[in-house]
């Protein structure tokens, strides 16, 4: 639990994997967990998860050896609070738009002063177990902050928000970003790589992890390895599931 302060190092290493979850069972996250991810991407924004079963993927995540990522339903308080007090390790903030957007959202995860997180940790202060002041003392590094660069007005906007302070990290949506431009479902598109482009070159000048979260295609794969990025979140429990049922017809000489 907490493994934020490991990850900040980590993420600039270019050895990291994340594997997303959209499927409500726990047991899944565990068994990804286990495979060898270092995070799971736990998906609030697009999985049909409620509060209790986001908590159980969170300590499935963790009981198998991996990081608890949560990418968070949105950007207001309601959407974010209850998450951090699960104790995850990260949080993915999506569809931010600007350095404006971005210090409001990075200010709900951290305390005052230097933020305007509420107080009322349950899981993340280790059910009470822990030391309040080493809490209060370690919590801003206990978990690492992402926003997510998937719309064109981000990147136009992205030099000011990995100026933030509060930011760990950043991860391209090329998906998103490829219908912010008007070419949703061409996300390998010139047009696309190149914001993909510019948001890396910017996150190293501004000495910073840049990711990118995509699907298990080895063609997408090594362009982004090409490309620079630090850390790579690829495949997901649905997209494994296609692959290995298309792979059985296969061998069984159905099509």
């Amino acid at each position: 639990m907490n493994r934020g302060s490991e990850f900040r190092t980590r993420l600039k290493s270019g050895s990291v994997l994340g594997g997303h979850v959209f499927l409500n069972d726990p047991a899944i996250t565990e068994a990804l967990a286990r495979y060898g991810y270092d995070f799971i991407w736990i998906d609030a924004e697009h999985g049909p998860f409620d509060k209790q079963n986001l908590l159980l993927h969170v300590m499935a995540a963790n009981a198998g050896g991996a990081a608890a990522f949560v990418r968070a339903a949105g950007q207001q308080m309601q959407d974010l609070k209850y998450v951090l007090e699960m104790g995850i390790d990260g949080i993915i903030i999506p569809q931010v738009m600007d350095e404006i957007e971005a210090r409001k959202v990075l200010e709900l995860c951290l305390y005052p002063p230097e933020g305007t997180r509420g107080f009322g940790p349950r899981r993340a202060i280790a059910y009470n177990q822990q030391d309040l002041k080493t809490y209060l003392s370690t919590s801003r590094e206990s978990f690492v902050r992402i926003i997510q660069i998937e719309h064109i007005r981000a990147v136009q906007r992205i030099e000011a928000i990995l100026a933030l302070p509060a930011l760990d990290a950043v991860i391209i949506g090329p998906n998103d970003l490829s219908a912010s431009i008007g070419l949703l479902g061409d996300s390998l598109n010139e047009k696309v790589l190149a914001l993909a482009n510019q948001v890396v070159k910017a996150a190293k000048k501004a000495d910073k992890p840049v990711g990118v979260s995509i699907g298990p295609d080895e063609r997408t794969i090594r362009i982004y390895q090409e490309m620079g990025v630090d850390f790579i979140s690829c495949g997901d429990d649905i997209s494994f599931l296609h692959q290995g049922a298309k792979r059985t017809f296969a061998m069984v000489g159905r099509t």
